[in-house]
């Protein structure tokens, strides 16, 4: 890029600014207006836009720039990033805030282009909706963020990368592991360093009152500067908050535009890295069969703590009387079975065969529970010839009695199949446990809409071993071809 585009980059930065100052002196929290953005300098900002694509499209990583190319582009100064993405209608929208995109090199403002794409290649956009129940924004940020950013060059100064988080977090992450894998290992790193700090604190409660009067009178001060409409800084625990606003579509459909985008976008040469993405897109189809899902989100399982004498409380060490607590990797796993729907004792079996599979070596207690409109019987499993023939009862389908079963007996995780024609909203919230939904029989979706988990289609049950092999990683799954593997 020559001179005349920096030129251009610090007039519209100048100019971004303006806009800013302008709506800040404006009675806009009165009238809960947003950021007035004129055209001028709106078609100005898209020209520069223009010839950072452009350079895109000549370099070799020309993919990107193809694209970009396809890609809606809006302003907004409510992002806490350079850039963010999302889907509406029917394409992808990637939008730009000006005075953090422009503060960038322009190699690095190619670089926070490329990254958004990489997102949506790497289908981060379905997979992060599946587990927001389960992890902190934060840990999926940070663990999304390490994915994509180890493919590129030219990063920001506040970039997260694996060997910042390693630092940070005091932790030991290994390359080439799933999206999946890094936000379990991140999360609990959190909550340790939270648990740190509450001990800290209640080991002083002066210095507590001291801190809390401080916060009091920043939090006054901050009302008085604070706006929900801009964003002047980088905040990670924010940067993909815009997926929210995503159209409301279904799994299957959304990779079928991205695949589509994609198509368009192969043009010459790619690297091999990406690749292995799209190869893993087209042939999962943006969904891991749901064993290998369950397979992988039983690592992440434990049971609730264990007290033991042996370990003093982690926030007040000095309180002999207290006992501490074990992390115990045994849990209480609850599955539900739809005795409404049109599952077979067959499929159901055989799913329950590769349940049982799934957690023979992780020493986990499986409670079956069948239910239509009520529970009709509960019953312990720890093999398949514990199952026993299905109550003949075909009552309407009502998933809130479950739940409340659920919440009483302090589950770890409830995996429940169903055809999906219940609910449309649950009336009993999940606590603290994950949820499963695998859709049977002839239902296509979940009548809920709000899941409260994952949910999976009971297609490609595997009567071989569960155990991965080589034709896994080929066929199922975001495996890219060992770049971000399978676990």
């Amino acid at each position: 890029m020559d001179k005349n585009f920096d030129n251009q980059v610090t007039r519209l930065y100048e100019k971004a600014k303006n806009i800013i100052t302008g709506y800040l002196k404006t009675n806009h929290k009165k009238d809960k207006s947003k950021v007035n953005i004129p055209d001028d300098f709106r078609n100005e900002f898209f020209r520069l836009i223009d010839k950072v694509n452009l350079n895109l499209m000549e370099d070799q990583d020309n993919f990107f720039g193809y694209f970009l190319f396809q890609m809606a582009r809006e302003i907004r100064f409510d992002i806490s990033s350079p850039t963010a993405v999302n889907f509406k209608g029917t394409q992808y929208v990637i939008y730009f805030n000006p005075v953090i995109f422009l503060t960038l090199s322009v190699k690095q403002m190619e670089t926070t282009i490329k990254h958004e794409i990489l997102h949506i290649v790497s289908m981060h956009l379905i997979r992060a909706k599946e587990l927001k129940n389960r992890y902190s924004t934060l840990a999926m940020n940070i663990a999304m963020d390490i994915v994509v950013n180890k493919y590129l060059n030219y990063l920001p100064p506040y970039a997260t990368t694996l060997e910042w988080v390693n630092l940070s977090l005091s932790l030991n992450l290994e390359p080439a592991e799933p999206f999946e894998y890094y936000v379990e290992k991140i999360q609990t790193a959190i909550h340790l360093l939270e648990e740190d700090d509450k001990a800290a604190e209640d080991d002083s409660y002066q210095d507590e009152n001291n801190q809390v009067n401080n916060t009091q009178d920043d939090n006054t001060q901050d009302e008085n500067t604070e706006d929900d409409q801009i964003e002047m800084d980088y905040n990670i625990e924010k940067t993909h908050n815009i997926w929210e606003d995503s159209s409301d579509i279904d799994e299957k459909a959304m990779v079928e535009f991205t695949e589509k985008a994609i198509s368009y976008s192969e043009k010459g040469e790619i690297p091999s890295y990406l690749k292995s993405m799209i190869l893993g897109l087209k042939n999962s189809k943006g969904e891991l069969p749901w064993n290998l899902y369950l397979k992988r989100i039983m690592g992440t399982v434990s049971s609730n703590p264990k007290k033991t004498i042996t370990r003093r409380d982690r926030r007040q060490p000095d309180r002999l009387d207290l006992r501490g607590q074990l992390r115990s990797h045994k849990a209480n796993i609850l599955v539900a079975l739809d005795i409404s729907g049109s599952i077979s004792e067959e499929e159901f079996k055989q799913a329950m065969k590769e349940v049982l599979s799934i957690v023979k070596n992780s020493n986990h207690e499986i409670t079956v529970i069948e239910c239509d409109n009520q529970i009709r019987r509960v019953y312990k499993v720890k093999s398949d010839r514990d199952l026993k023939e299905r109550i003949n009862k075909k009552g309407a389908t009502r998933y809130n009695p479950v739940f409340e079963y659920a919440n009483q007996k302090k589950v770890n995780l409830l995996i429940y199949f169903t055809d999906g024609k219940g609910e449309d909203k649950l009336q009993v919230i999940p606590r603290g446990y994950g949820v499963l939904w695998i859709i049977s029989g002839g239902g296509d979706r979940l009548s809920l809409k709000e899941p409260y988990g994952a949910v999976k289609k009971l297609s490609n049950i595997r009567k071989k071993d569960i155990l991965l092999d080589v034709s896994d990683v080929a066929s199922g799954g975001y495996s890219m071809n060992n770049q971000e593997r399978i676990l």
